[in-house]
């Protein structure tokens, strides 16, 4: 057993497992991407700048970010909870995959939960400063969602390579002889 992927349900083949680590990688590349675009729009939205950059910055916002960061975040989701089936590091055998687990679910309902639904008002106050008007809604939260997923995906950037930790439950002594044993 001394090689063997004890516990890896249905282990992928080299191509296929390649495959699935290349679209979690730029799934994972296209939402940070994402989250920078978000932080420049927002930026340029609460910025000094003309109102017409301002609006439009806020606009765009509100109109082409949540989605395009939705799909990334539930395609880095799926393909980490296969990669995690299907692979030796199991989805909660390590410390790192955990966290990176966690953080994924947590950063995906966010979206849903937080930013998506404050989309119209961005957009609405948008239109408003471009219209030479005060907008009704307070913005400054909008300084937030960048900061906190850009530093989260860095995070989980960082235990990918890394891979801290070590197990969530560490192996015992002779627990691949009891296996065996019972297995017999």
């Amino acid at each position: 057993m001394g090689g063997t992927r004890t516990g890896a349900r249905a282990p992928l083949p080299p191509r296929v497992r390649k495959a699935v680590l290349t679209v979690h990688i730029v799934a994972a590349g296209a939402w940070i991407g994402v989250d920078v675009l978000v932080a420049v729009l927002a930026a340029a939205g609460l910025g000094s700048g003309s109102a017409e950059v301002r609006g439009l910055a806020l606009r765009a916002l509100a109109t082409f970010v949540v989605t395009p960061m939705l799909v990334a975040a539930l395609v880095c989701l799926g393909s980490g909870l296969l990669l995690g089936l299907a692979t030796k590091w199991g989805l909660l055998r390590y410390w790192w995959v955990a966290v990176k687990l966690v953080t994924n679910v947590v950063l995906a309902t966010l979206v849903l939960v937080l930013l998506r639904p404050g989309m119209p008002e961005v957009g609405a106050a948008g239109a408003a400063i471009e219209a030479g008007r005060t907008p009704a809604a307070d913005l400054s939260f909008l300084a937030y969602p960048p900061a906190v997923s850009l530093t989260a995906l860095v995070v989980a950037t960082v235990l990918s390579v890394h891979k801290p930790w070590g197990r969530v439950r560490p192996r015992r002594a002779g627990m691949s002889e009891a296996r065996t044993t019972v297995a017999a």
